[in-house]
């Protein structure tokens, strides 16, 4: 019901002129980020992982999409990795480097850097939706 396209930018930009912008484009860009690649793999699309990646965060934060099909989810996120993003979202404080080398074990630092990165935006989303929707609630 209430989605940062829709609703959480135009709110932040009402209440601190321009924050949205800057705030949507460092959503974006990290959202946006590739190499086309995946371990060895050349020219791959990765918009499905990194979108599962994103909707798996939000998930567990209570927010869930009806035009998203989250068996994607079940299918591109294997067990130690859904482990290590509910740690790293939800505990961030007992994330071990055992833990980060647990999962993707072919895969670059680079690419496992992203996707920390990944996580990191899409938790302070889920944070800004349920502060501003709480804001919404209070205006109205």
């Amino acid at each position: 019901d209430y989605t940062w396209e829709n609703h959480g930018f135009s709110l932040v930009n009402r209440l601190y002129s321009d924050i949205g912008h800057l705030l949507d484009e460092k959503f974006r860009m990290v959202y946006n980020l590739t190499y086309n690649t995946m371990a060895t793999h050349e020219d791959v699309d990765t918009t499905t992982l990194r979108r599962a990646l994103f909707n798996y965060v939000h998930c567990m934060y209570g927010i869930r999409y009806d035009d998203y099909d989250y068996g994607e989810v079940n299918q591109l996120l294997e067990r130690s990795l859904k482990v290590y993003i509910k740690t790293v979202t939800c505990y961030p404080e007992r994330t071990t480097k055992r833990m980060y080398d647990s999962y993707w074990r072919q895969f670059k630092h680079s690419e496992k850097v992203h996707v920390n990165l990944l996580l990191m935006e899409a938790r302070m989303q889920a944070e800004l939706l349920y502060a501003l929707r709480a804001i919404t609630r209070h205006l109205t």
